[in-house]
């Protein structure tokens, strides 16, 4: 039986665990939620494979492993959402199933379920396969990273499970990630009596804000947001301290090293301020390879077979295809087909999901 037709005939049962799985509210950082989730998804895959369960400050990480043939296949996974509880509710609005984080990325994870179902079921073979589901992506990951690339080092291929673009393709290049934080130091006075004494340090920020988007180059990609200041005591006091908050975002490792290279070099306008940088690369570029393009066009070849016309596409967000797309071929994008992430429409399209499961499950058996 091909996975389209017996996926569309589990539709309704896919879902039942999707709602199921959704409505179990995982905000990043919310411990009790995303103990609740990991449970659920420990409880579920175990009768696929090996779950195996490690606590971090940032909530559970789960690893899934299921033996197979030659060849070693990693799969990304995320579990902690963005949206706050009650923020809203699972429905179904016509032919779209509306929740918190059905789409980045709940749904996934029962897309990933019911290809391996289908696997087992048919009894096809696939590489060894590993499965990372983790807590703290949308927090940048700083506790899953070195799982995730100890992974990634023994890894023939990683697949990415986020959500694909707008437009149903799969990644296969995101920017690097970037967050930098400046720092003016200055010197208080009294702004009424003595205010030649003070040196103010929301002023040598404004003179530097101008001097960092000096560094943006839009026509190579990269863009600079000086998007949060603040600074000063109250409005009689010449501010003694001020911090600006940048997000860079490139696609390319060395324009990023460049950037930081300059952000690295400014220095002070005001005589008597003091500047301090901190922070770094979050997450690298994730730069397409050969490698990584051949694995594309094994997922182009396989979804032209279920009428899916699939492109390879770029986005300035990060993923945690991000980390691995240096130490194996990565491809991401792979998800359920949707819309509006990290919006309260946010949604999975239900007539899309037999493809997306077909897609993957094939994508398994066929590497």
């Amino acid at each position: 039986m091909d996975p389209l037709a017996w996926t569309d005939a589990r539709l309704p049962e896919f879902i039942r665990d999707l709602e199921a799985l959704v409505c179990l509210e995982s905000p990043s950082r919310d411990l009790e939620g995303l103990s609740h989730c990991a449970s659920f998804l420990k409880e579920a895959f175990s009768p696929l494979g090996r779950v195996e369960e490690r606590l971090l400050a940032t909530g559970p990480l789960l690893r899934f492993s299921r033996p197979g043939r030659e060849g070693r296949l990693l799969l990304l996974l995320h579990y902690d959402t963005v949206h706050p509880k009650g923020a809203f509710s699972f429905r179904v609005e016509g032919d779209v199933a509306v929740g918190p984080g059905v789409y980045d990325m709940k749904g996934s994870f029962i897309q990933l379920l019911y290809a391996l179902r289908f696997l087992e079921e048919q009894g096809v073979s696939h590489p060894s396969l590993t499965a990372l589901f983790t807590p703290d992506e949308e927090i940048g990951s700083l506790e899953s990273r070195p799982f995730i690339e100890e992974e990634a080092r023994s890894a023939d291929w990683v697949l990415v499970l986020e959500p694909p673009t707008p437009e149903g393709d799969l990644k296969v290049a995101r920017k690097g990630v970037g967050l930098y934080r400046l720092r003016a130091l200055g010197r208080a006075a009294h702004q009424g009596v003595e205010p030649e004494k003070g040196v103010n340090a929301i002023l040598e920020l404004a003179h530097q804000v101008l001097k960092v988007m000096t560094l943006e180059d839009r026509t190579r990609g990269t863009t600079l947001g000086p998007n949060r200041i603040q600074g000063g005591t109250a409005t009689n006091v010449v501010a003694e301290e001020a911090v600006l908050e940048i997000d860079l975002r490139a696609w390319t490792l060395e324009e990023a090293q460049r950037v930081e290279a300059g952000l690295k070099a400014l220095r002070p306008v005001l005589e008597g301020a003091r500047l301090e940088l901190s922070g770094g690369l979050n997450r690298p570029p994730m730069e397409p390879t050969p490698e990584s393009l051949a694995l594309f066009e094994k997922a182009r070849a396989i979804g032209r077979r279920l009428g899916l016309e699939l492109r390879p596409g770029r986005v300035g967000g990060g993923s945690d295809g991000n980390f691995t797309a240096a130490l194996a071929p990565t491809l991401d994008g792979l998800g359920l087909f949707g819309r509006d992430a990290h919006q309260r429409t946010e949604g999975v399209y239900l007539n899309q999901i037999p493809h997306r499961v077909a897609l993957l499950a094939l994508l398994l058996s066929e590497l």
